[in-house]
C-alpha cells in the first residue's frame, strides 16, 4: 500500500511513517505538513490512502478531502485526531472517511487500523476486477449472470466493516458450503453440524477443537460488526449501512443500547448478546436472493 501523511505536528508525521516502515504495511510516498501544501502533492503521486490531521491551520482535514475530492482523487482517508465532536466526525464520514486514528498516536492503533484497511482495500480492487472480467462473459445458456456466492458474502460483510477480521473466512467458507449442498431450503441446520463442516476443510486439524476456535471467532467477528454499525449509527442514524443491516441481522434493543453507551463514551460497557444463529440464517438468506435475482 502507498500512503501519504498530512499533519502540522512533525513528531506525529515521523511516528506514522515509523510505523508504517517497520510494521511492513507499506510504503509512504510523501508527506505535508498542512492541507494546502498537500494538495498538489496528493494529486501528483496518487497514494492508495492518505492519512490526515482533522485540526489544521488555513485548511482542515475535512475540507482538504473535500477539495481533493472535487478535484478528481478515488483514494481512501483515515483521519487523524485528538478531538472527539459527534459533529466532525459525522461530517468526516460523510466525506468518505472510514476510520480514525488516535492522538497520541498508538502504534498497536495504528497498526491495526492500517491492516483492516489495506485488506479492505485489496478485496475491493479484487471485487472490482471479477465484475469486470464477469462483465465480458456471455452465457448462451442463462440470460442472466449469476453472481459468486464469495463475492456475494464478501460485499456484505465489507458494508459491516468486518472483511479482514478473523472469524469473516469462516463465515464465508460456512455460507459456501450452504449453497452447495442446497438442501436446506434456506433454514439453517444445528450450528454444531455448520462449525464442524467448515472445521472438516481444514487438514490435519482436531474437528472437535477447531469447531470451537470457528465458533470463538464467529463470535467475535459478529460483535465487531455491533461495534461498527452502533457507531456509525451514534453518528447518523440514517446512515445507509446502519440502517439496512442493525435491524435485519442484529437484536434492534441490543443496538440501540451499545449506541448510547458509545454516545455517552462509556469506558466499561455491558456485554452485548451475539445471536450467531440469527446473523447466519438472514446473511444465509440473503446470499440465496442475491444469488438467483435476476
Amino acid at each position: 500500500m502507498r500512503y501519504f501523511i498530512v499533519d502540522d505536528d512533525t513528531a506525529s508525521r515521523r511516528m506514522l511513517k515509523k510505523i508504517i516502515n517497520e510494521s511492513g504495511l507499506g510504503l509512504v510516498i510523501g508527506e505535508a505538513a498542512s492541507g494546502k501544501e498537500s494538495l498538489s502533492l496528493v494529486l501528483s503521486t496518487q497514494p492508495d490512502f492518505v492519512l490526515i490531521d482533522l485540526l489544521m491551520p488555513e485548511l482542515d482535514g475535512i475540507e482538504t478531502i473535500e477539495r481533493l475530492r472535487n478535484e478528481g482523487f478515488l483514494g481512501q482517508f483515515i483521519m487523524i485526531s485528538q478531538v472527539v465532536n459527534k459533529e466532525m466526525v459525522g461530517e468526516a464520514y460523510e466525506k468518505g472517511v472510514e476510520y480514525f486514528i488516535h492522538k497520541p498516536i498508538n502504534r498497536v492503533e495504528v497498526t491495526s487500523i492500517l491492516k483492516k484497511t489495506a485488506e479492505q482495500f485489496r478485496l475491493k480492487d479484487s471485487l472490482i476486477q471479477i465484475k469486470q472480467s464477469l462483465a465480458h462473459i456471455v452465457s448462451n445458456e442463462k440470460p442472466y449472470k449469476q453472481r459468486d456466492v464469495k463475492e456475494i458474502v464478501i460485499s456484505i460483510l465489507n458494508d459491516m466493516g468486518i472483511v479482514g477480521e478473523t472469524g469473516s473466512d469462516d463465515i464465508i467458507l460456512m455460507i459456501e458450503i450452504l449453497m452447495e449442498e442446497n438442501e436446506h431450503n434456506g433454514q439453517l441446520p444445528p450450528l454444531k453440524d455448520l462449525y464442524e463442516a467448515v472445521a472438516q476443510k481444514f487438514k490435519d486439524v482436531d474437528v472437535k477443537k477447531e469447531s470451537k476456535a470457528i465458533e470463538q471467532r464467529i463470535r467475535r467477528t459478529i460483535l465487531t460488526a455491533v461495534n461498527n454499525l452502533a457507531s456509525l449509527g451514534s453518528i447518523d442514524y440514517t446512515n445507509p449501512e446502519f440502517e439496512y443491516y442493525a435491524p435485519r441481522y442484529f437484536d434492534f434493543q441490543d443496538m440501540r443500547n451499545r449506541m448510547k453507551q458509545i454516545q455517552e463514551g462509556d469506558q466499561k460497557p455491558s456485554k452485548v448478546k451475539v445471536n450467531i444463529r440469527k446473523f447466519l440464517q438472514v446473511l444465509y438468506l440473503e446470499t440465496m436472493d442475491k444469488y438467483y435475482q435476476n
